[in-house]
């Protein structure tokens, strides 16, 4: 299935501040323009969460994460291109993102992302994107569009078409918090 349509939609809710509910290199996600204040308060919103929660965010590519980032460690480039499982990788320092993004102790979760649909909206929109399971806060993540509750779907501005008929293995990334210039600790395998 063709998901031009779907791009063309989904970027236009995110230039205009809102929000999408998209498939992701995980599980289905809600997601904004991970640089903006008011886009990252309405998913908060959406799903109900506590505002002491971070949220993780996608890139397309290492250029887009070094933009935030900044230099990136050896280390960990060799993890992110070697890796056949999607990984979120844990950074401090972050420039750019909107305050709602980092977390309380200043670091930012983030996935540089090999889904075509997700890295090709994300390279058209040209700036990371929020994604946070499609549920409300404290209820389990969907595996599937049909299993996503009509009161989230109801709040988004858009609704991506592609794959909404596939299940998706509900399989978490891999998280490795940076500890210093070399040094990783994984938090979840």
């Amino acid at each position: 299935m063709d998901f031009s349509n779907d791009l063309i939609y989904c970027i236009n809710a995110l230039q205009r501040g809102g929000t999408i509910l998209y498939p992701t290199d995980t599980i289905w996600g809600l997601g904004c323009d991970a640089t903006d204040d008011q886009a990252v308060d309405k998913i908060f919103a959406i799903k109900n969460r506590p505002d002491s929660k971070s949220l993780i965010t996608l890139v397309d590519s290492l250029q887009m994460l070094e933009k935030y980032a900044g230099t990136i460690p050896k280390s960990i480039e060799d993890i992110l291109q070697d890796s056949s499982r999607p990984t979120t990788i844990i950074y401090t320092g972050i420039q750019g993102f909107s305050k709602r993004v980092i977390a309380q102790d200043r670091t930012a979760a983030i996935r540089l992302v090999n889904d075509s649909f997700c890295k090709s909206l994300i390279r058209e929109f040209g700036k990371p994107i929020v994604s946070t399971s499609a549920n409300l806060s404290g209820f389990p993540s969907a595996g599937s569009y049909a299993e996503i509750s009509s009161e989230i779907i109801s709040q988004v501005d858009y609704c991506v078409k592609y794959r909404q008929t596939e299940y998706i293995q509900a399989i978490p990334s891999r998280i490795i918090k940076i500890l210093g210039s070399e040094e990783i600790q994984v938090i979840r395998e």
